[in-house]
C-alpha cells in the first residue's frame, strides 16, 4: 500500500470543493471521505477570497453590485457544484412524481422549470444578502457549509451502493471531530448571531434533508449540493438582518 503524501488530505478536498488549481489528488469516495476534514478549512480558503471580492466591491459599486460580484465569485471558486444539486433537488424533490422518477430526474443533466425557477430565487436571495450581511458572514458561511454537507452524508443514502456510499463510509468519528474545530472557532467571532444562524441554518438544513428522505427514501449527491447552499444562505440571512 502507498502512503499518503503529506497534504494530500487538503489536496483532495480543494479539487473536489473547489475549481482552483490543486496537484493531483485522485483517490476513491472512501478516501475522500477521510479527507472531509479538511472540508472547513477549504471552506475557510474560499470565504476569505469571498471577503476580498466583498472589500473591492464595496469601494468601487453600490452594495447591491458588490454583492452580485460576491455570489459570482462563489459560483466560480466552487465550480458551481452545490448549484447544480440545489437546481437538481427543486426538479426532484418538488415535481408530483414517484420516488423512482425522483431519482430519474436527479440523474437528468438537463433542467426543470421547477429547477429553472428555483434556481433563479436562490441567486437573487443570496446576492441581496451577500450585500447587506456582515463580513464576518463571508467567512462563516462557506465553512459551517461544508460542516453540513458532511451532515447530510450521515444520512441514509437513496442509493446505498453508490458514490455518496463509499463516501459516508470514510467518515469516521475521528474525521468528524477534526471537521468540527474551524466552524467552533468562527462562532466565537459573533456569538449571538452565530447561535442564531445555527439555529436557522440547522433548520433548513433539517428540512431539505428530512424532505429527502420522505420522498426518496434517503440523500444523494444532490441533496449534499443542496444542504451546503441552504446553509450558506440562512448564515447570509441571519448576518443581514436588522439587530
Amino acid at each position: 500500500m502507498t502512503a499518503a503524501r503529506p497534504g494530500s488530505g487538503f489536496w483532495a478536498a480543494l479539487t473536489f470543493l473547489t475549481a482552483l488549481p490543486a496537484p493531483s489528488a485522485a483517490g476513491s469516495p472512501q478516501g475522500l471521505g477521510r479527507a472531509a476534514a479538511w472540508f472547513p478549512t477549504v471552506g475557510l480558503l474560499i470565504g476569505v477570497l469571498l471577503g476580498g471580492v466583498r472589500w473591492l466591491g464595496d469601494r468601487l459599486f453600490d452594495p447591491w453590485l458588490a454583492g452580485a460580484l460576491v455570489v459570482a465569485a462563489w459560483a466560480v471558486l466552487t465550480g458551481g457544484l452545490h448549484l447544480d444539486g440545489l437546481a437538481d433537488c427543486c426538479d426532484g424533490l418538488l415535481a408530483p412524481v414517484s420516488r423512482a422518477r425522483r431519482l430519474e430526474i436527479l440523474r437528468d443533466p438537463r433542467l426543470g422549470s421547477f429547477g429553472v425557477a428555483g434556481l433563479g430565487l436562490f441567486l437573487l436571495l443570496k446576492t441581496l444578502a451577500a450585500a447587506r450581511a456582515a463580513p464576518v458572514a463571508l467567512l462563516i458561511a462557506p465553512v459551517w457549509a461544508r460542516g453540513a454537507l458532511l451532515v447530510a452524508a450521515r444520512q441514509p443514502q437513496a442509493r446505498p451502493g453508490g458514490m455518496g456510499a463509499s463516501f459516508a463510509a470514510g467518515l469516521t468519528p475521528g474525521v468528524l471531530a477534526g471537521a468540527a474545530l474551524i466552524p467552533l472557532l468562527l462562532a466565537g467571532l459573533a456569538p449571538l448571531r452565530s447561535g442564531v444562524a445555527l439555529l436557522v441554518a440547522g433548520g433548513a438544513v433539517w428540512g431539505a434533508l428530512r424532505l429527502a428522505r420522505v420522498r426518496m427514501g434517503g440523500v444523494t449527491g444532490d441533496v449534499y449540493g443542496l444542504a451546503v447552499e441552504l446553509c450558506e444562505l440562512m448564515v447570509l440571512l441571519v448576518f443581514a438582518a436588522r439587530p
